[in-house]
């Protein structure tokens, strides 16, 4: 792949969803890193409800917000708003405009810090506010393919193997791994120009994201605590480890990585079933919210990635792990009825990438491989707990690089790691 890799307009595969989800409740807000696509979005659902959209971002707006907050959110809905988290007190506006008239549709807003790292917002609109998670493009927003994998193996799992072999390459792997999924960084023909967006957007999030946030002491350690984190993405989570490099202590790792974390930038993947083994381990692990990101923050280019050495071999491993994981959760993101994602590890060595679990109990178990064969001993953690959770487990799966789909064990499968975004 070279150039642009998105040179037109991209329809969400969320956007009905949050039409839907607005006819049910009063106020609906969708969080996400900068530069995914929320503007964007809320000026499609704006259109079409014949309004507009209130830019806090913009500095002019948010002084006559702050000055007058009522006027601004009164009257009859619906109203989106872009980048409230400017602007904490505007919450209370509308919470008191929902006394006066809490029917669905109301207002619609955005914000690119976690909605639960706000004091105020955690007050104001308990119980009328439902929360929807905008994330990168997935690839098949890219490619303008079917993406359900995630949908069919709780439905239909059986549906998922066919005869049809990927033709995706690792070569091609390693691209759209390095590539990411922010819009403006696909839109960049060039590497050298896809750099320098990303040095852009975390100049913006770090300096003046983070300062809107909290008053932190030691600023000049947070790109560095950055970095180190992101070396440890689709591991377990060691924060003393990274803050040491960084030069800070215990404590105040921990506070700058939870605020990295508000601005979307690293995520933590709890630890599933931690009951259903004595032996299972409870430390979460940490992913890099996109893979284009964390290969910026990384240094590594196709080119290194590409290199037949172990240590390539081991960083690509772990980038494609993190590829899977925001692919998985981008699916989840327009899908109802999904209560738990983690990881599942024991003590004893049987581990399992990603559970995820529905709202009635059924499981859905991943495990990514890097390798274009999938061994026997590559089922042992899905066997494990596949084993333990009985007619629970619905599906099994080995996402891998290899081109073959096929049966490998009870409710057990192999997967070419396109099968996410594409469909036979």
């Amino acid at each position: 792949m070279s150039g642009a890799r998105v040179d037109r307009h991209v329809t969400r595969r969320i956007e009905p969803v949050i039409r839907s989800r607005m006819l049910d409740e009063p106020v609906v807000a969708l969080q996400g890193p900068r530069a995914v696509g929320k503007t964007t979005l809320l000026r499609a659902l704006a259109e079409a409800s014949d309004s507009t959209v209130l830019d806090l971002d913009d500095p002019a707006t948010r002084a006559a917000v702050e000055a007058d907050p009522v006027t601004f959110v009164s009257g009859p809905g619906p109203l989106f708003i872009d980048e409230y988290q400017h602007v904490p007190m505007i919450l209370d506006a509308i919470k008191a405009e929902l006394n006066r008239d809490g029917s669905p549709g109301r207002f619609v807003i955005s914000g690119s810090t976690h909605h639960d790292a706000l004091p105020r917002a955690a007050q104001a609109l308990t119980g009328r506010l439902h929360l929807m998670d905008i994330l990168p493009l997935a690839q098949g927003e890219i490619d303008g393919t079917p993406d359900t994998l995630v949908a069919r193996l709780f439905a239909a799992p059986a549906s998922t193997v066919d005869a049809r072999p990927s033709t995706t390459t690792r070569e091609e792997y390693i691209s759209r791994v390095t590539d990411g999924g922010f819009p403006p960084a696909l839109r960049r023909a060039s590497p050298g120009a896809r750099s320098r967006w990303f040095n852009d957007y975390l100049a913006l999030c770090l300096e003046r994201d983070v300062a809107e946030l909290a008053r932190i002491q030691q600023k000049a350690a947070l790109p560095k605590l950055l970095a180190r984190l992101s070396g440890q993405t689709a591991q377990m989570l060691n924060i003393a480890s990274a803050g040491q490099a960084a030069g800070l202590k215990a404590r105040t790792a921990e506070n700058y990585t939870k605020l990295l974390e508000a601005l979307f930038l690293v995520q933590r993947l709890p630890a599933w079933g931690t009951t259903l083994r004595a032996r299972a381990v409870a430390m979460p692990k940490l992913h890099v919210i996109d893979t284009g990101l964390a290969a910026h923050l990384l240094r590594l280019t196709p080119e290194k990635l590409a290199r037949r050495d172990p240590t390539a071999t081991q960083e690509f491993g772990h980038l494609l792990e993190t590829f899977v994981v925001a692919e998985v959760m981008k699916q989840l993101s327009w899908m109802d009825d999904i209560t738990g994602l983690g990881h599942w590890r024991t003590h004893d060595g049987a581990e399992v990438d990603l559970i995820i679990e529905r709202r009635d109990g059924a499981i859905v178990a991943i495990e990514v491989k890097a390798a274009t064969r999938v061994t026997t001993r590559d089922l042992t953690g899905l066997r494990a707990i596949r084993d333990a959770l009985g007619d629970a487990f619905v599906a099994g799966v080995v996402l891998n690089t290899g081109p073959q789909a096929y049966r490998a064990d009870d409710r057990i499968q192999v997967l070419p790691i396109d099968r996410l975004w594409t469909t036979p």
